[in-house]
């Protein structure tokens, strides 16, 4: 089949993207690594950050972005998505998303860090989830959509700044798929570290292709980590949504006392970067806590289900324990350089959500900003993508990877290698960094892209762990050419 389209990720940003190139009656596949619905969306607990009352208002959110971003950001980025808000609120709810409500029948909103105002519209402590099930749904059901899951994206197919499409490996072959637009929306990168709130399946392939394509990538050094994971021996780290906080969580060191009342005037809800590295500093003396115990224990149950009946499997109550927390890598600031139409600088190549750097987030993301991003831009690419090109250039002359399989002992190696990168990047290019650890970690990073190009031929693992090396190598670049410290990247020398 023919398609107009190609979406190679099936987050927020992705299905949103496929519904709305659906409703211009263009013939779409979406692309997803595994599971349409195992995306860093479904993991979203917090909300959608937008100006719903009269008491809030466009120029505060704004300021608060930028605040957060530390005047980082493209401020007409800025604005455009800050203004839009409202919309794509309204959006999803025609959807079908069920947003909390109050009694009176409107949105019920909630506070989170570094906002000076109630505007996170919610799904109990399961938003994300909520959001992508409805898109996956509405997905589904049109019939101009085609999914392909368990699908790998191996590489744009790009010549001379022309993208023509994209190759992948889908049940056991490597194919390329040409398409007159190709959109990316691939997410984070997160299991670049060792501690990340991140799905496995996000090892920064977008990142990493874009590059090998020629793209601009920008402000790769902003890695943002969420202040409060639990922090008990988990194979996949469970966050504690920003939200425990807005509604009055306070963060206590070993000796019980609020730490972060003298460091921000907003105290707890301060920017994450600068919660972040204050948890990590009073981690290195002993552990942290996140107490909700002064508040109403009906209440937070009611408010926080999924997290308090996680917690209960590891013998805590959310209202009546302290919870030891610690920061893990969460988000990329930066990303694949768009402009409002998500644009990239390669012709007929688009990108939306994590991905991208649209400039929004500046050095620092607001909480809950992400998926209001990922909503506002996908849907602007739509209106500036006018017409799907009736005379597409294919060119079949795109080599396709050969299949390898790997013996038992380069599987070994490749997991080792997967391992020491996401040391390496979590000892040396952390929350805190200086010069020496990001060269060492540079040279590192660079012998063990040494040893995976001797490897020949494609197996996925394989190529997630050089997308791993490559997305890293960026990053320790990224940093290394900042000298001054500024948002969440923080240097010490």
């Amino acid at each position: 089949m023919r398609y107009d389209v190609a979406v190679i990720g099936s987050g927020i940003a992705g299905l949103n993207f496929a519904l709305r190139s659906a409703e211009k009656g263009f013939r779409v596949v979406l692309i997803t690594k595994k599971r349409v619905a195992n995306s860093a969306t479904n993991f979203a607990q917090g909300g959608i950050a937008a100006v719903l009352e009269q008491t809030d208002n466009f120029k505060q959110h704004i300021k608060d972005t930028l605040e957060a971003g530390s005047y980082n950001n493209n401020r007409a980025a800025v604005e455009y998505m800050v203004t839009r808000g409202p919309s794509a609120i309204h959006r999803l709810l025609e959807l079908g998303v069920p947003f909390a409500t109050r009694e009176d029948g409107e949105l019920m909103l909630t506070r989170e860090g570094g906002h000076r105002a109630r505007r996170i519209a919610f799904v109990g402590d399961y938003t994300g989830r909520e959001i992508e099930r409805t898109l996956v749904r509405k997905a589904r059901q049109n019939p101009l959509i085609t999914i392909l899951e368990n699908t790998f994206a191996v590489d744009l197919l790009v010549r001379n700044k022309i993208c023509y499409g994209v190759q992948i490996l889908h049940n056991g072959r490597v194919t390329n798929i040409f398409t007159p637009i190709t959109v990316l929306a691939t997410g984070g990168l997160g299991q670049i570290y060792r501690h990340t709130t991140n799905p496995d399946i996000a090892t920064g392939d977008g990142f990493a292709m874009a590059q090998r394509a020629g793209c601009i990538l920008k402000d790769m050094e902003f890695i943002q980590f969420h202040p409060t994971a639990l922090n008990v021996r988990l194979k996949r780290m469970f966050l504690i949504s920003e939200a425990v906080r807005g509604e009055g969580a306070y963060l206590r060191n070993k000796d019980g006392k609020r730490f972060m009342v003298k460091l921000h005037q907003l105290a707890e809800l301060a920017p994450r970067d600068v919660v972040a590295r204050a948890i990590f500093k009073e981690l290195a003396s002993g552990r942290v806590f996140l107490d909700l115990r002064h508040k109403n224990p009906r209440i937070i149950r009611k408010r926080f289900p999924q997290i308090y009946t996680t917690l209960k499997k590891y013998k805590l109550d959310l209202t009546k324990d302290l919870v030891p927390i610690t920061p893990a890598a969460h988000y990329s600031c930066g990303g694949v350089h768009v402009d409002f139409g998500g644009k990239t600088n390669i012709q007929n190549l688009f990108a939306l959500g994590e991905v991208t750097h649209t400039g929004v987030h500046g050095a620092n993301r607001l909480a809950s900003n992400s998926l209001l991003e990922a909503l506002v831009f996908s849907d602007t690419i739509m209106r500036h993508i006018k017409k799907i090109p009736q005379k597409f250039p294919k060119n079949a002359n795109f080599r396709r990877l050969r299949m390898t399989q790997l013996t038992i002992a380069e599987n070994r190696e490749l997991t080792r290698l997967k391992k020491e990168i996401q040391k390496i990047l979590w000892d040396d290019v952390g929350i805190i960094r200086n010069t020496a650890d990001l060269k060492n970690a540079r040279n590192m990073l660079e012998r063990i892209a040494m040893i995976l190009s001797s490897y020949k031929g494609f197996h996925v693992k394989l190529w997630e762990v050089k997308n791993m090396a490559e997305t890293g190598l960026s990053v320790i670049e990224a940093a290394l050419k900042r000298k001054k410290s500024l948002g969440c990247h923080y240097r010490m020398a």
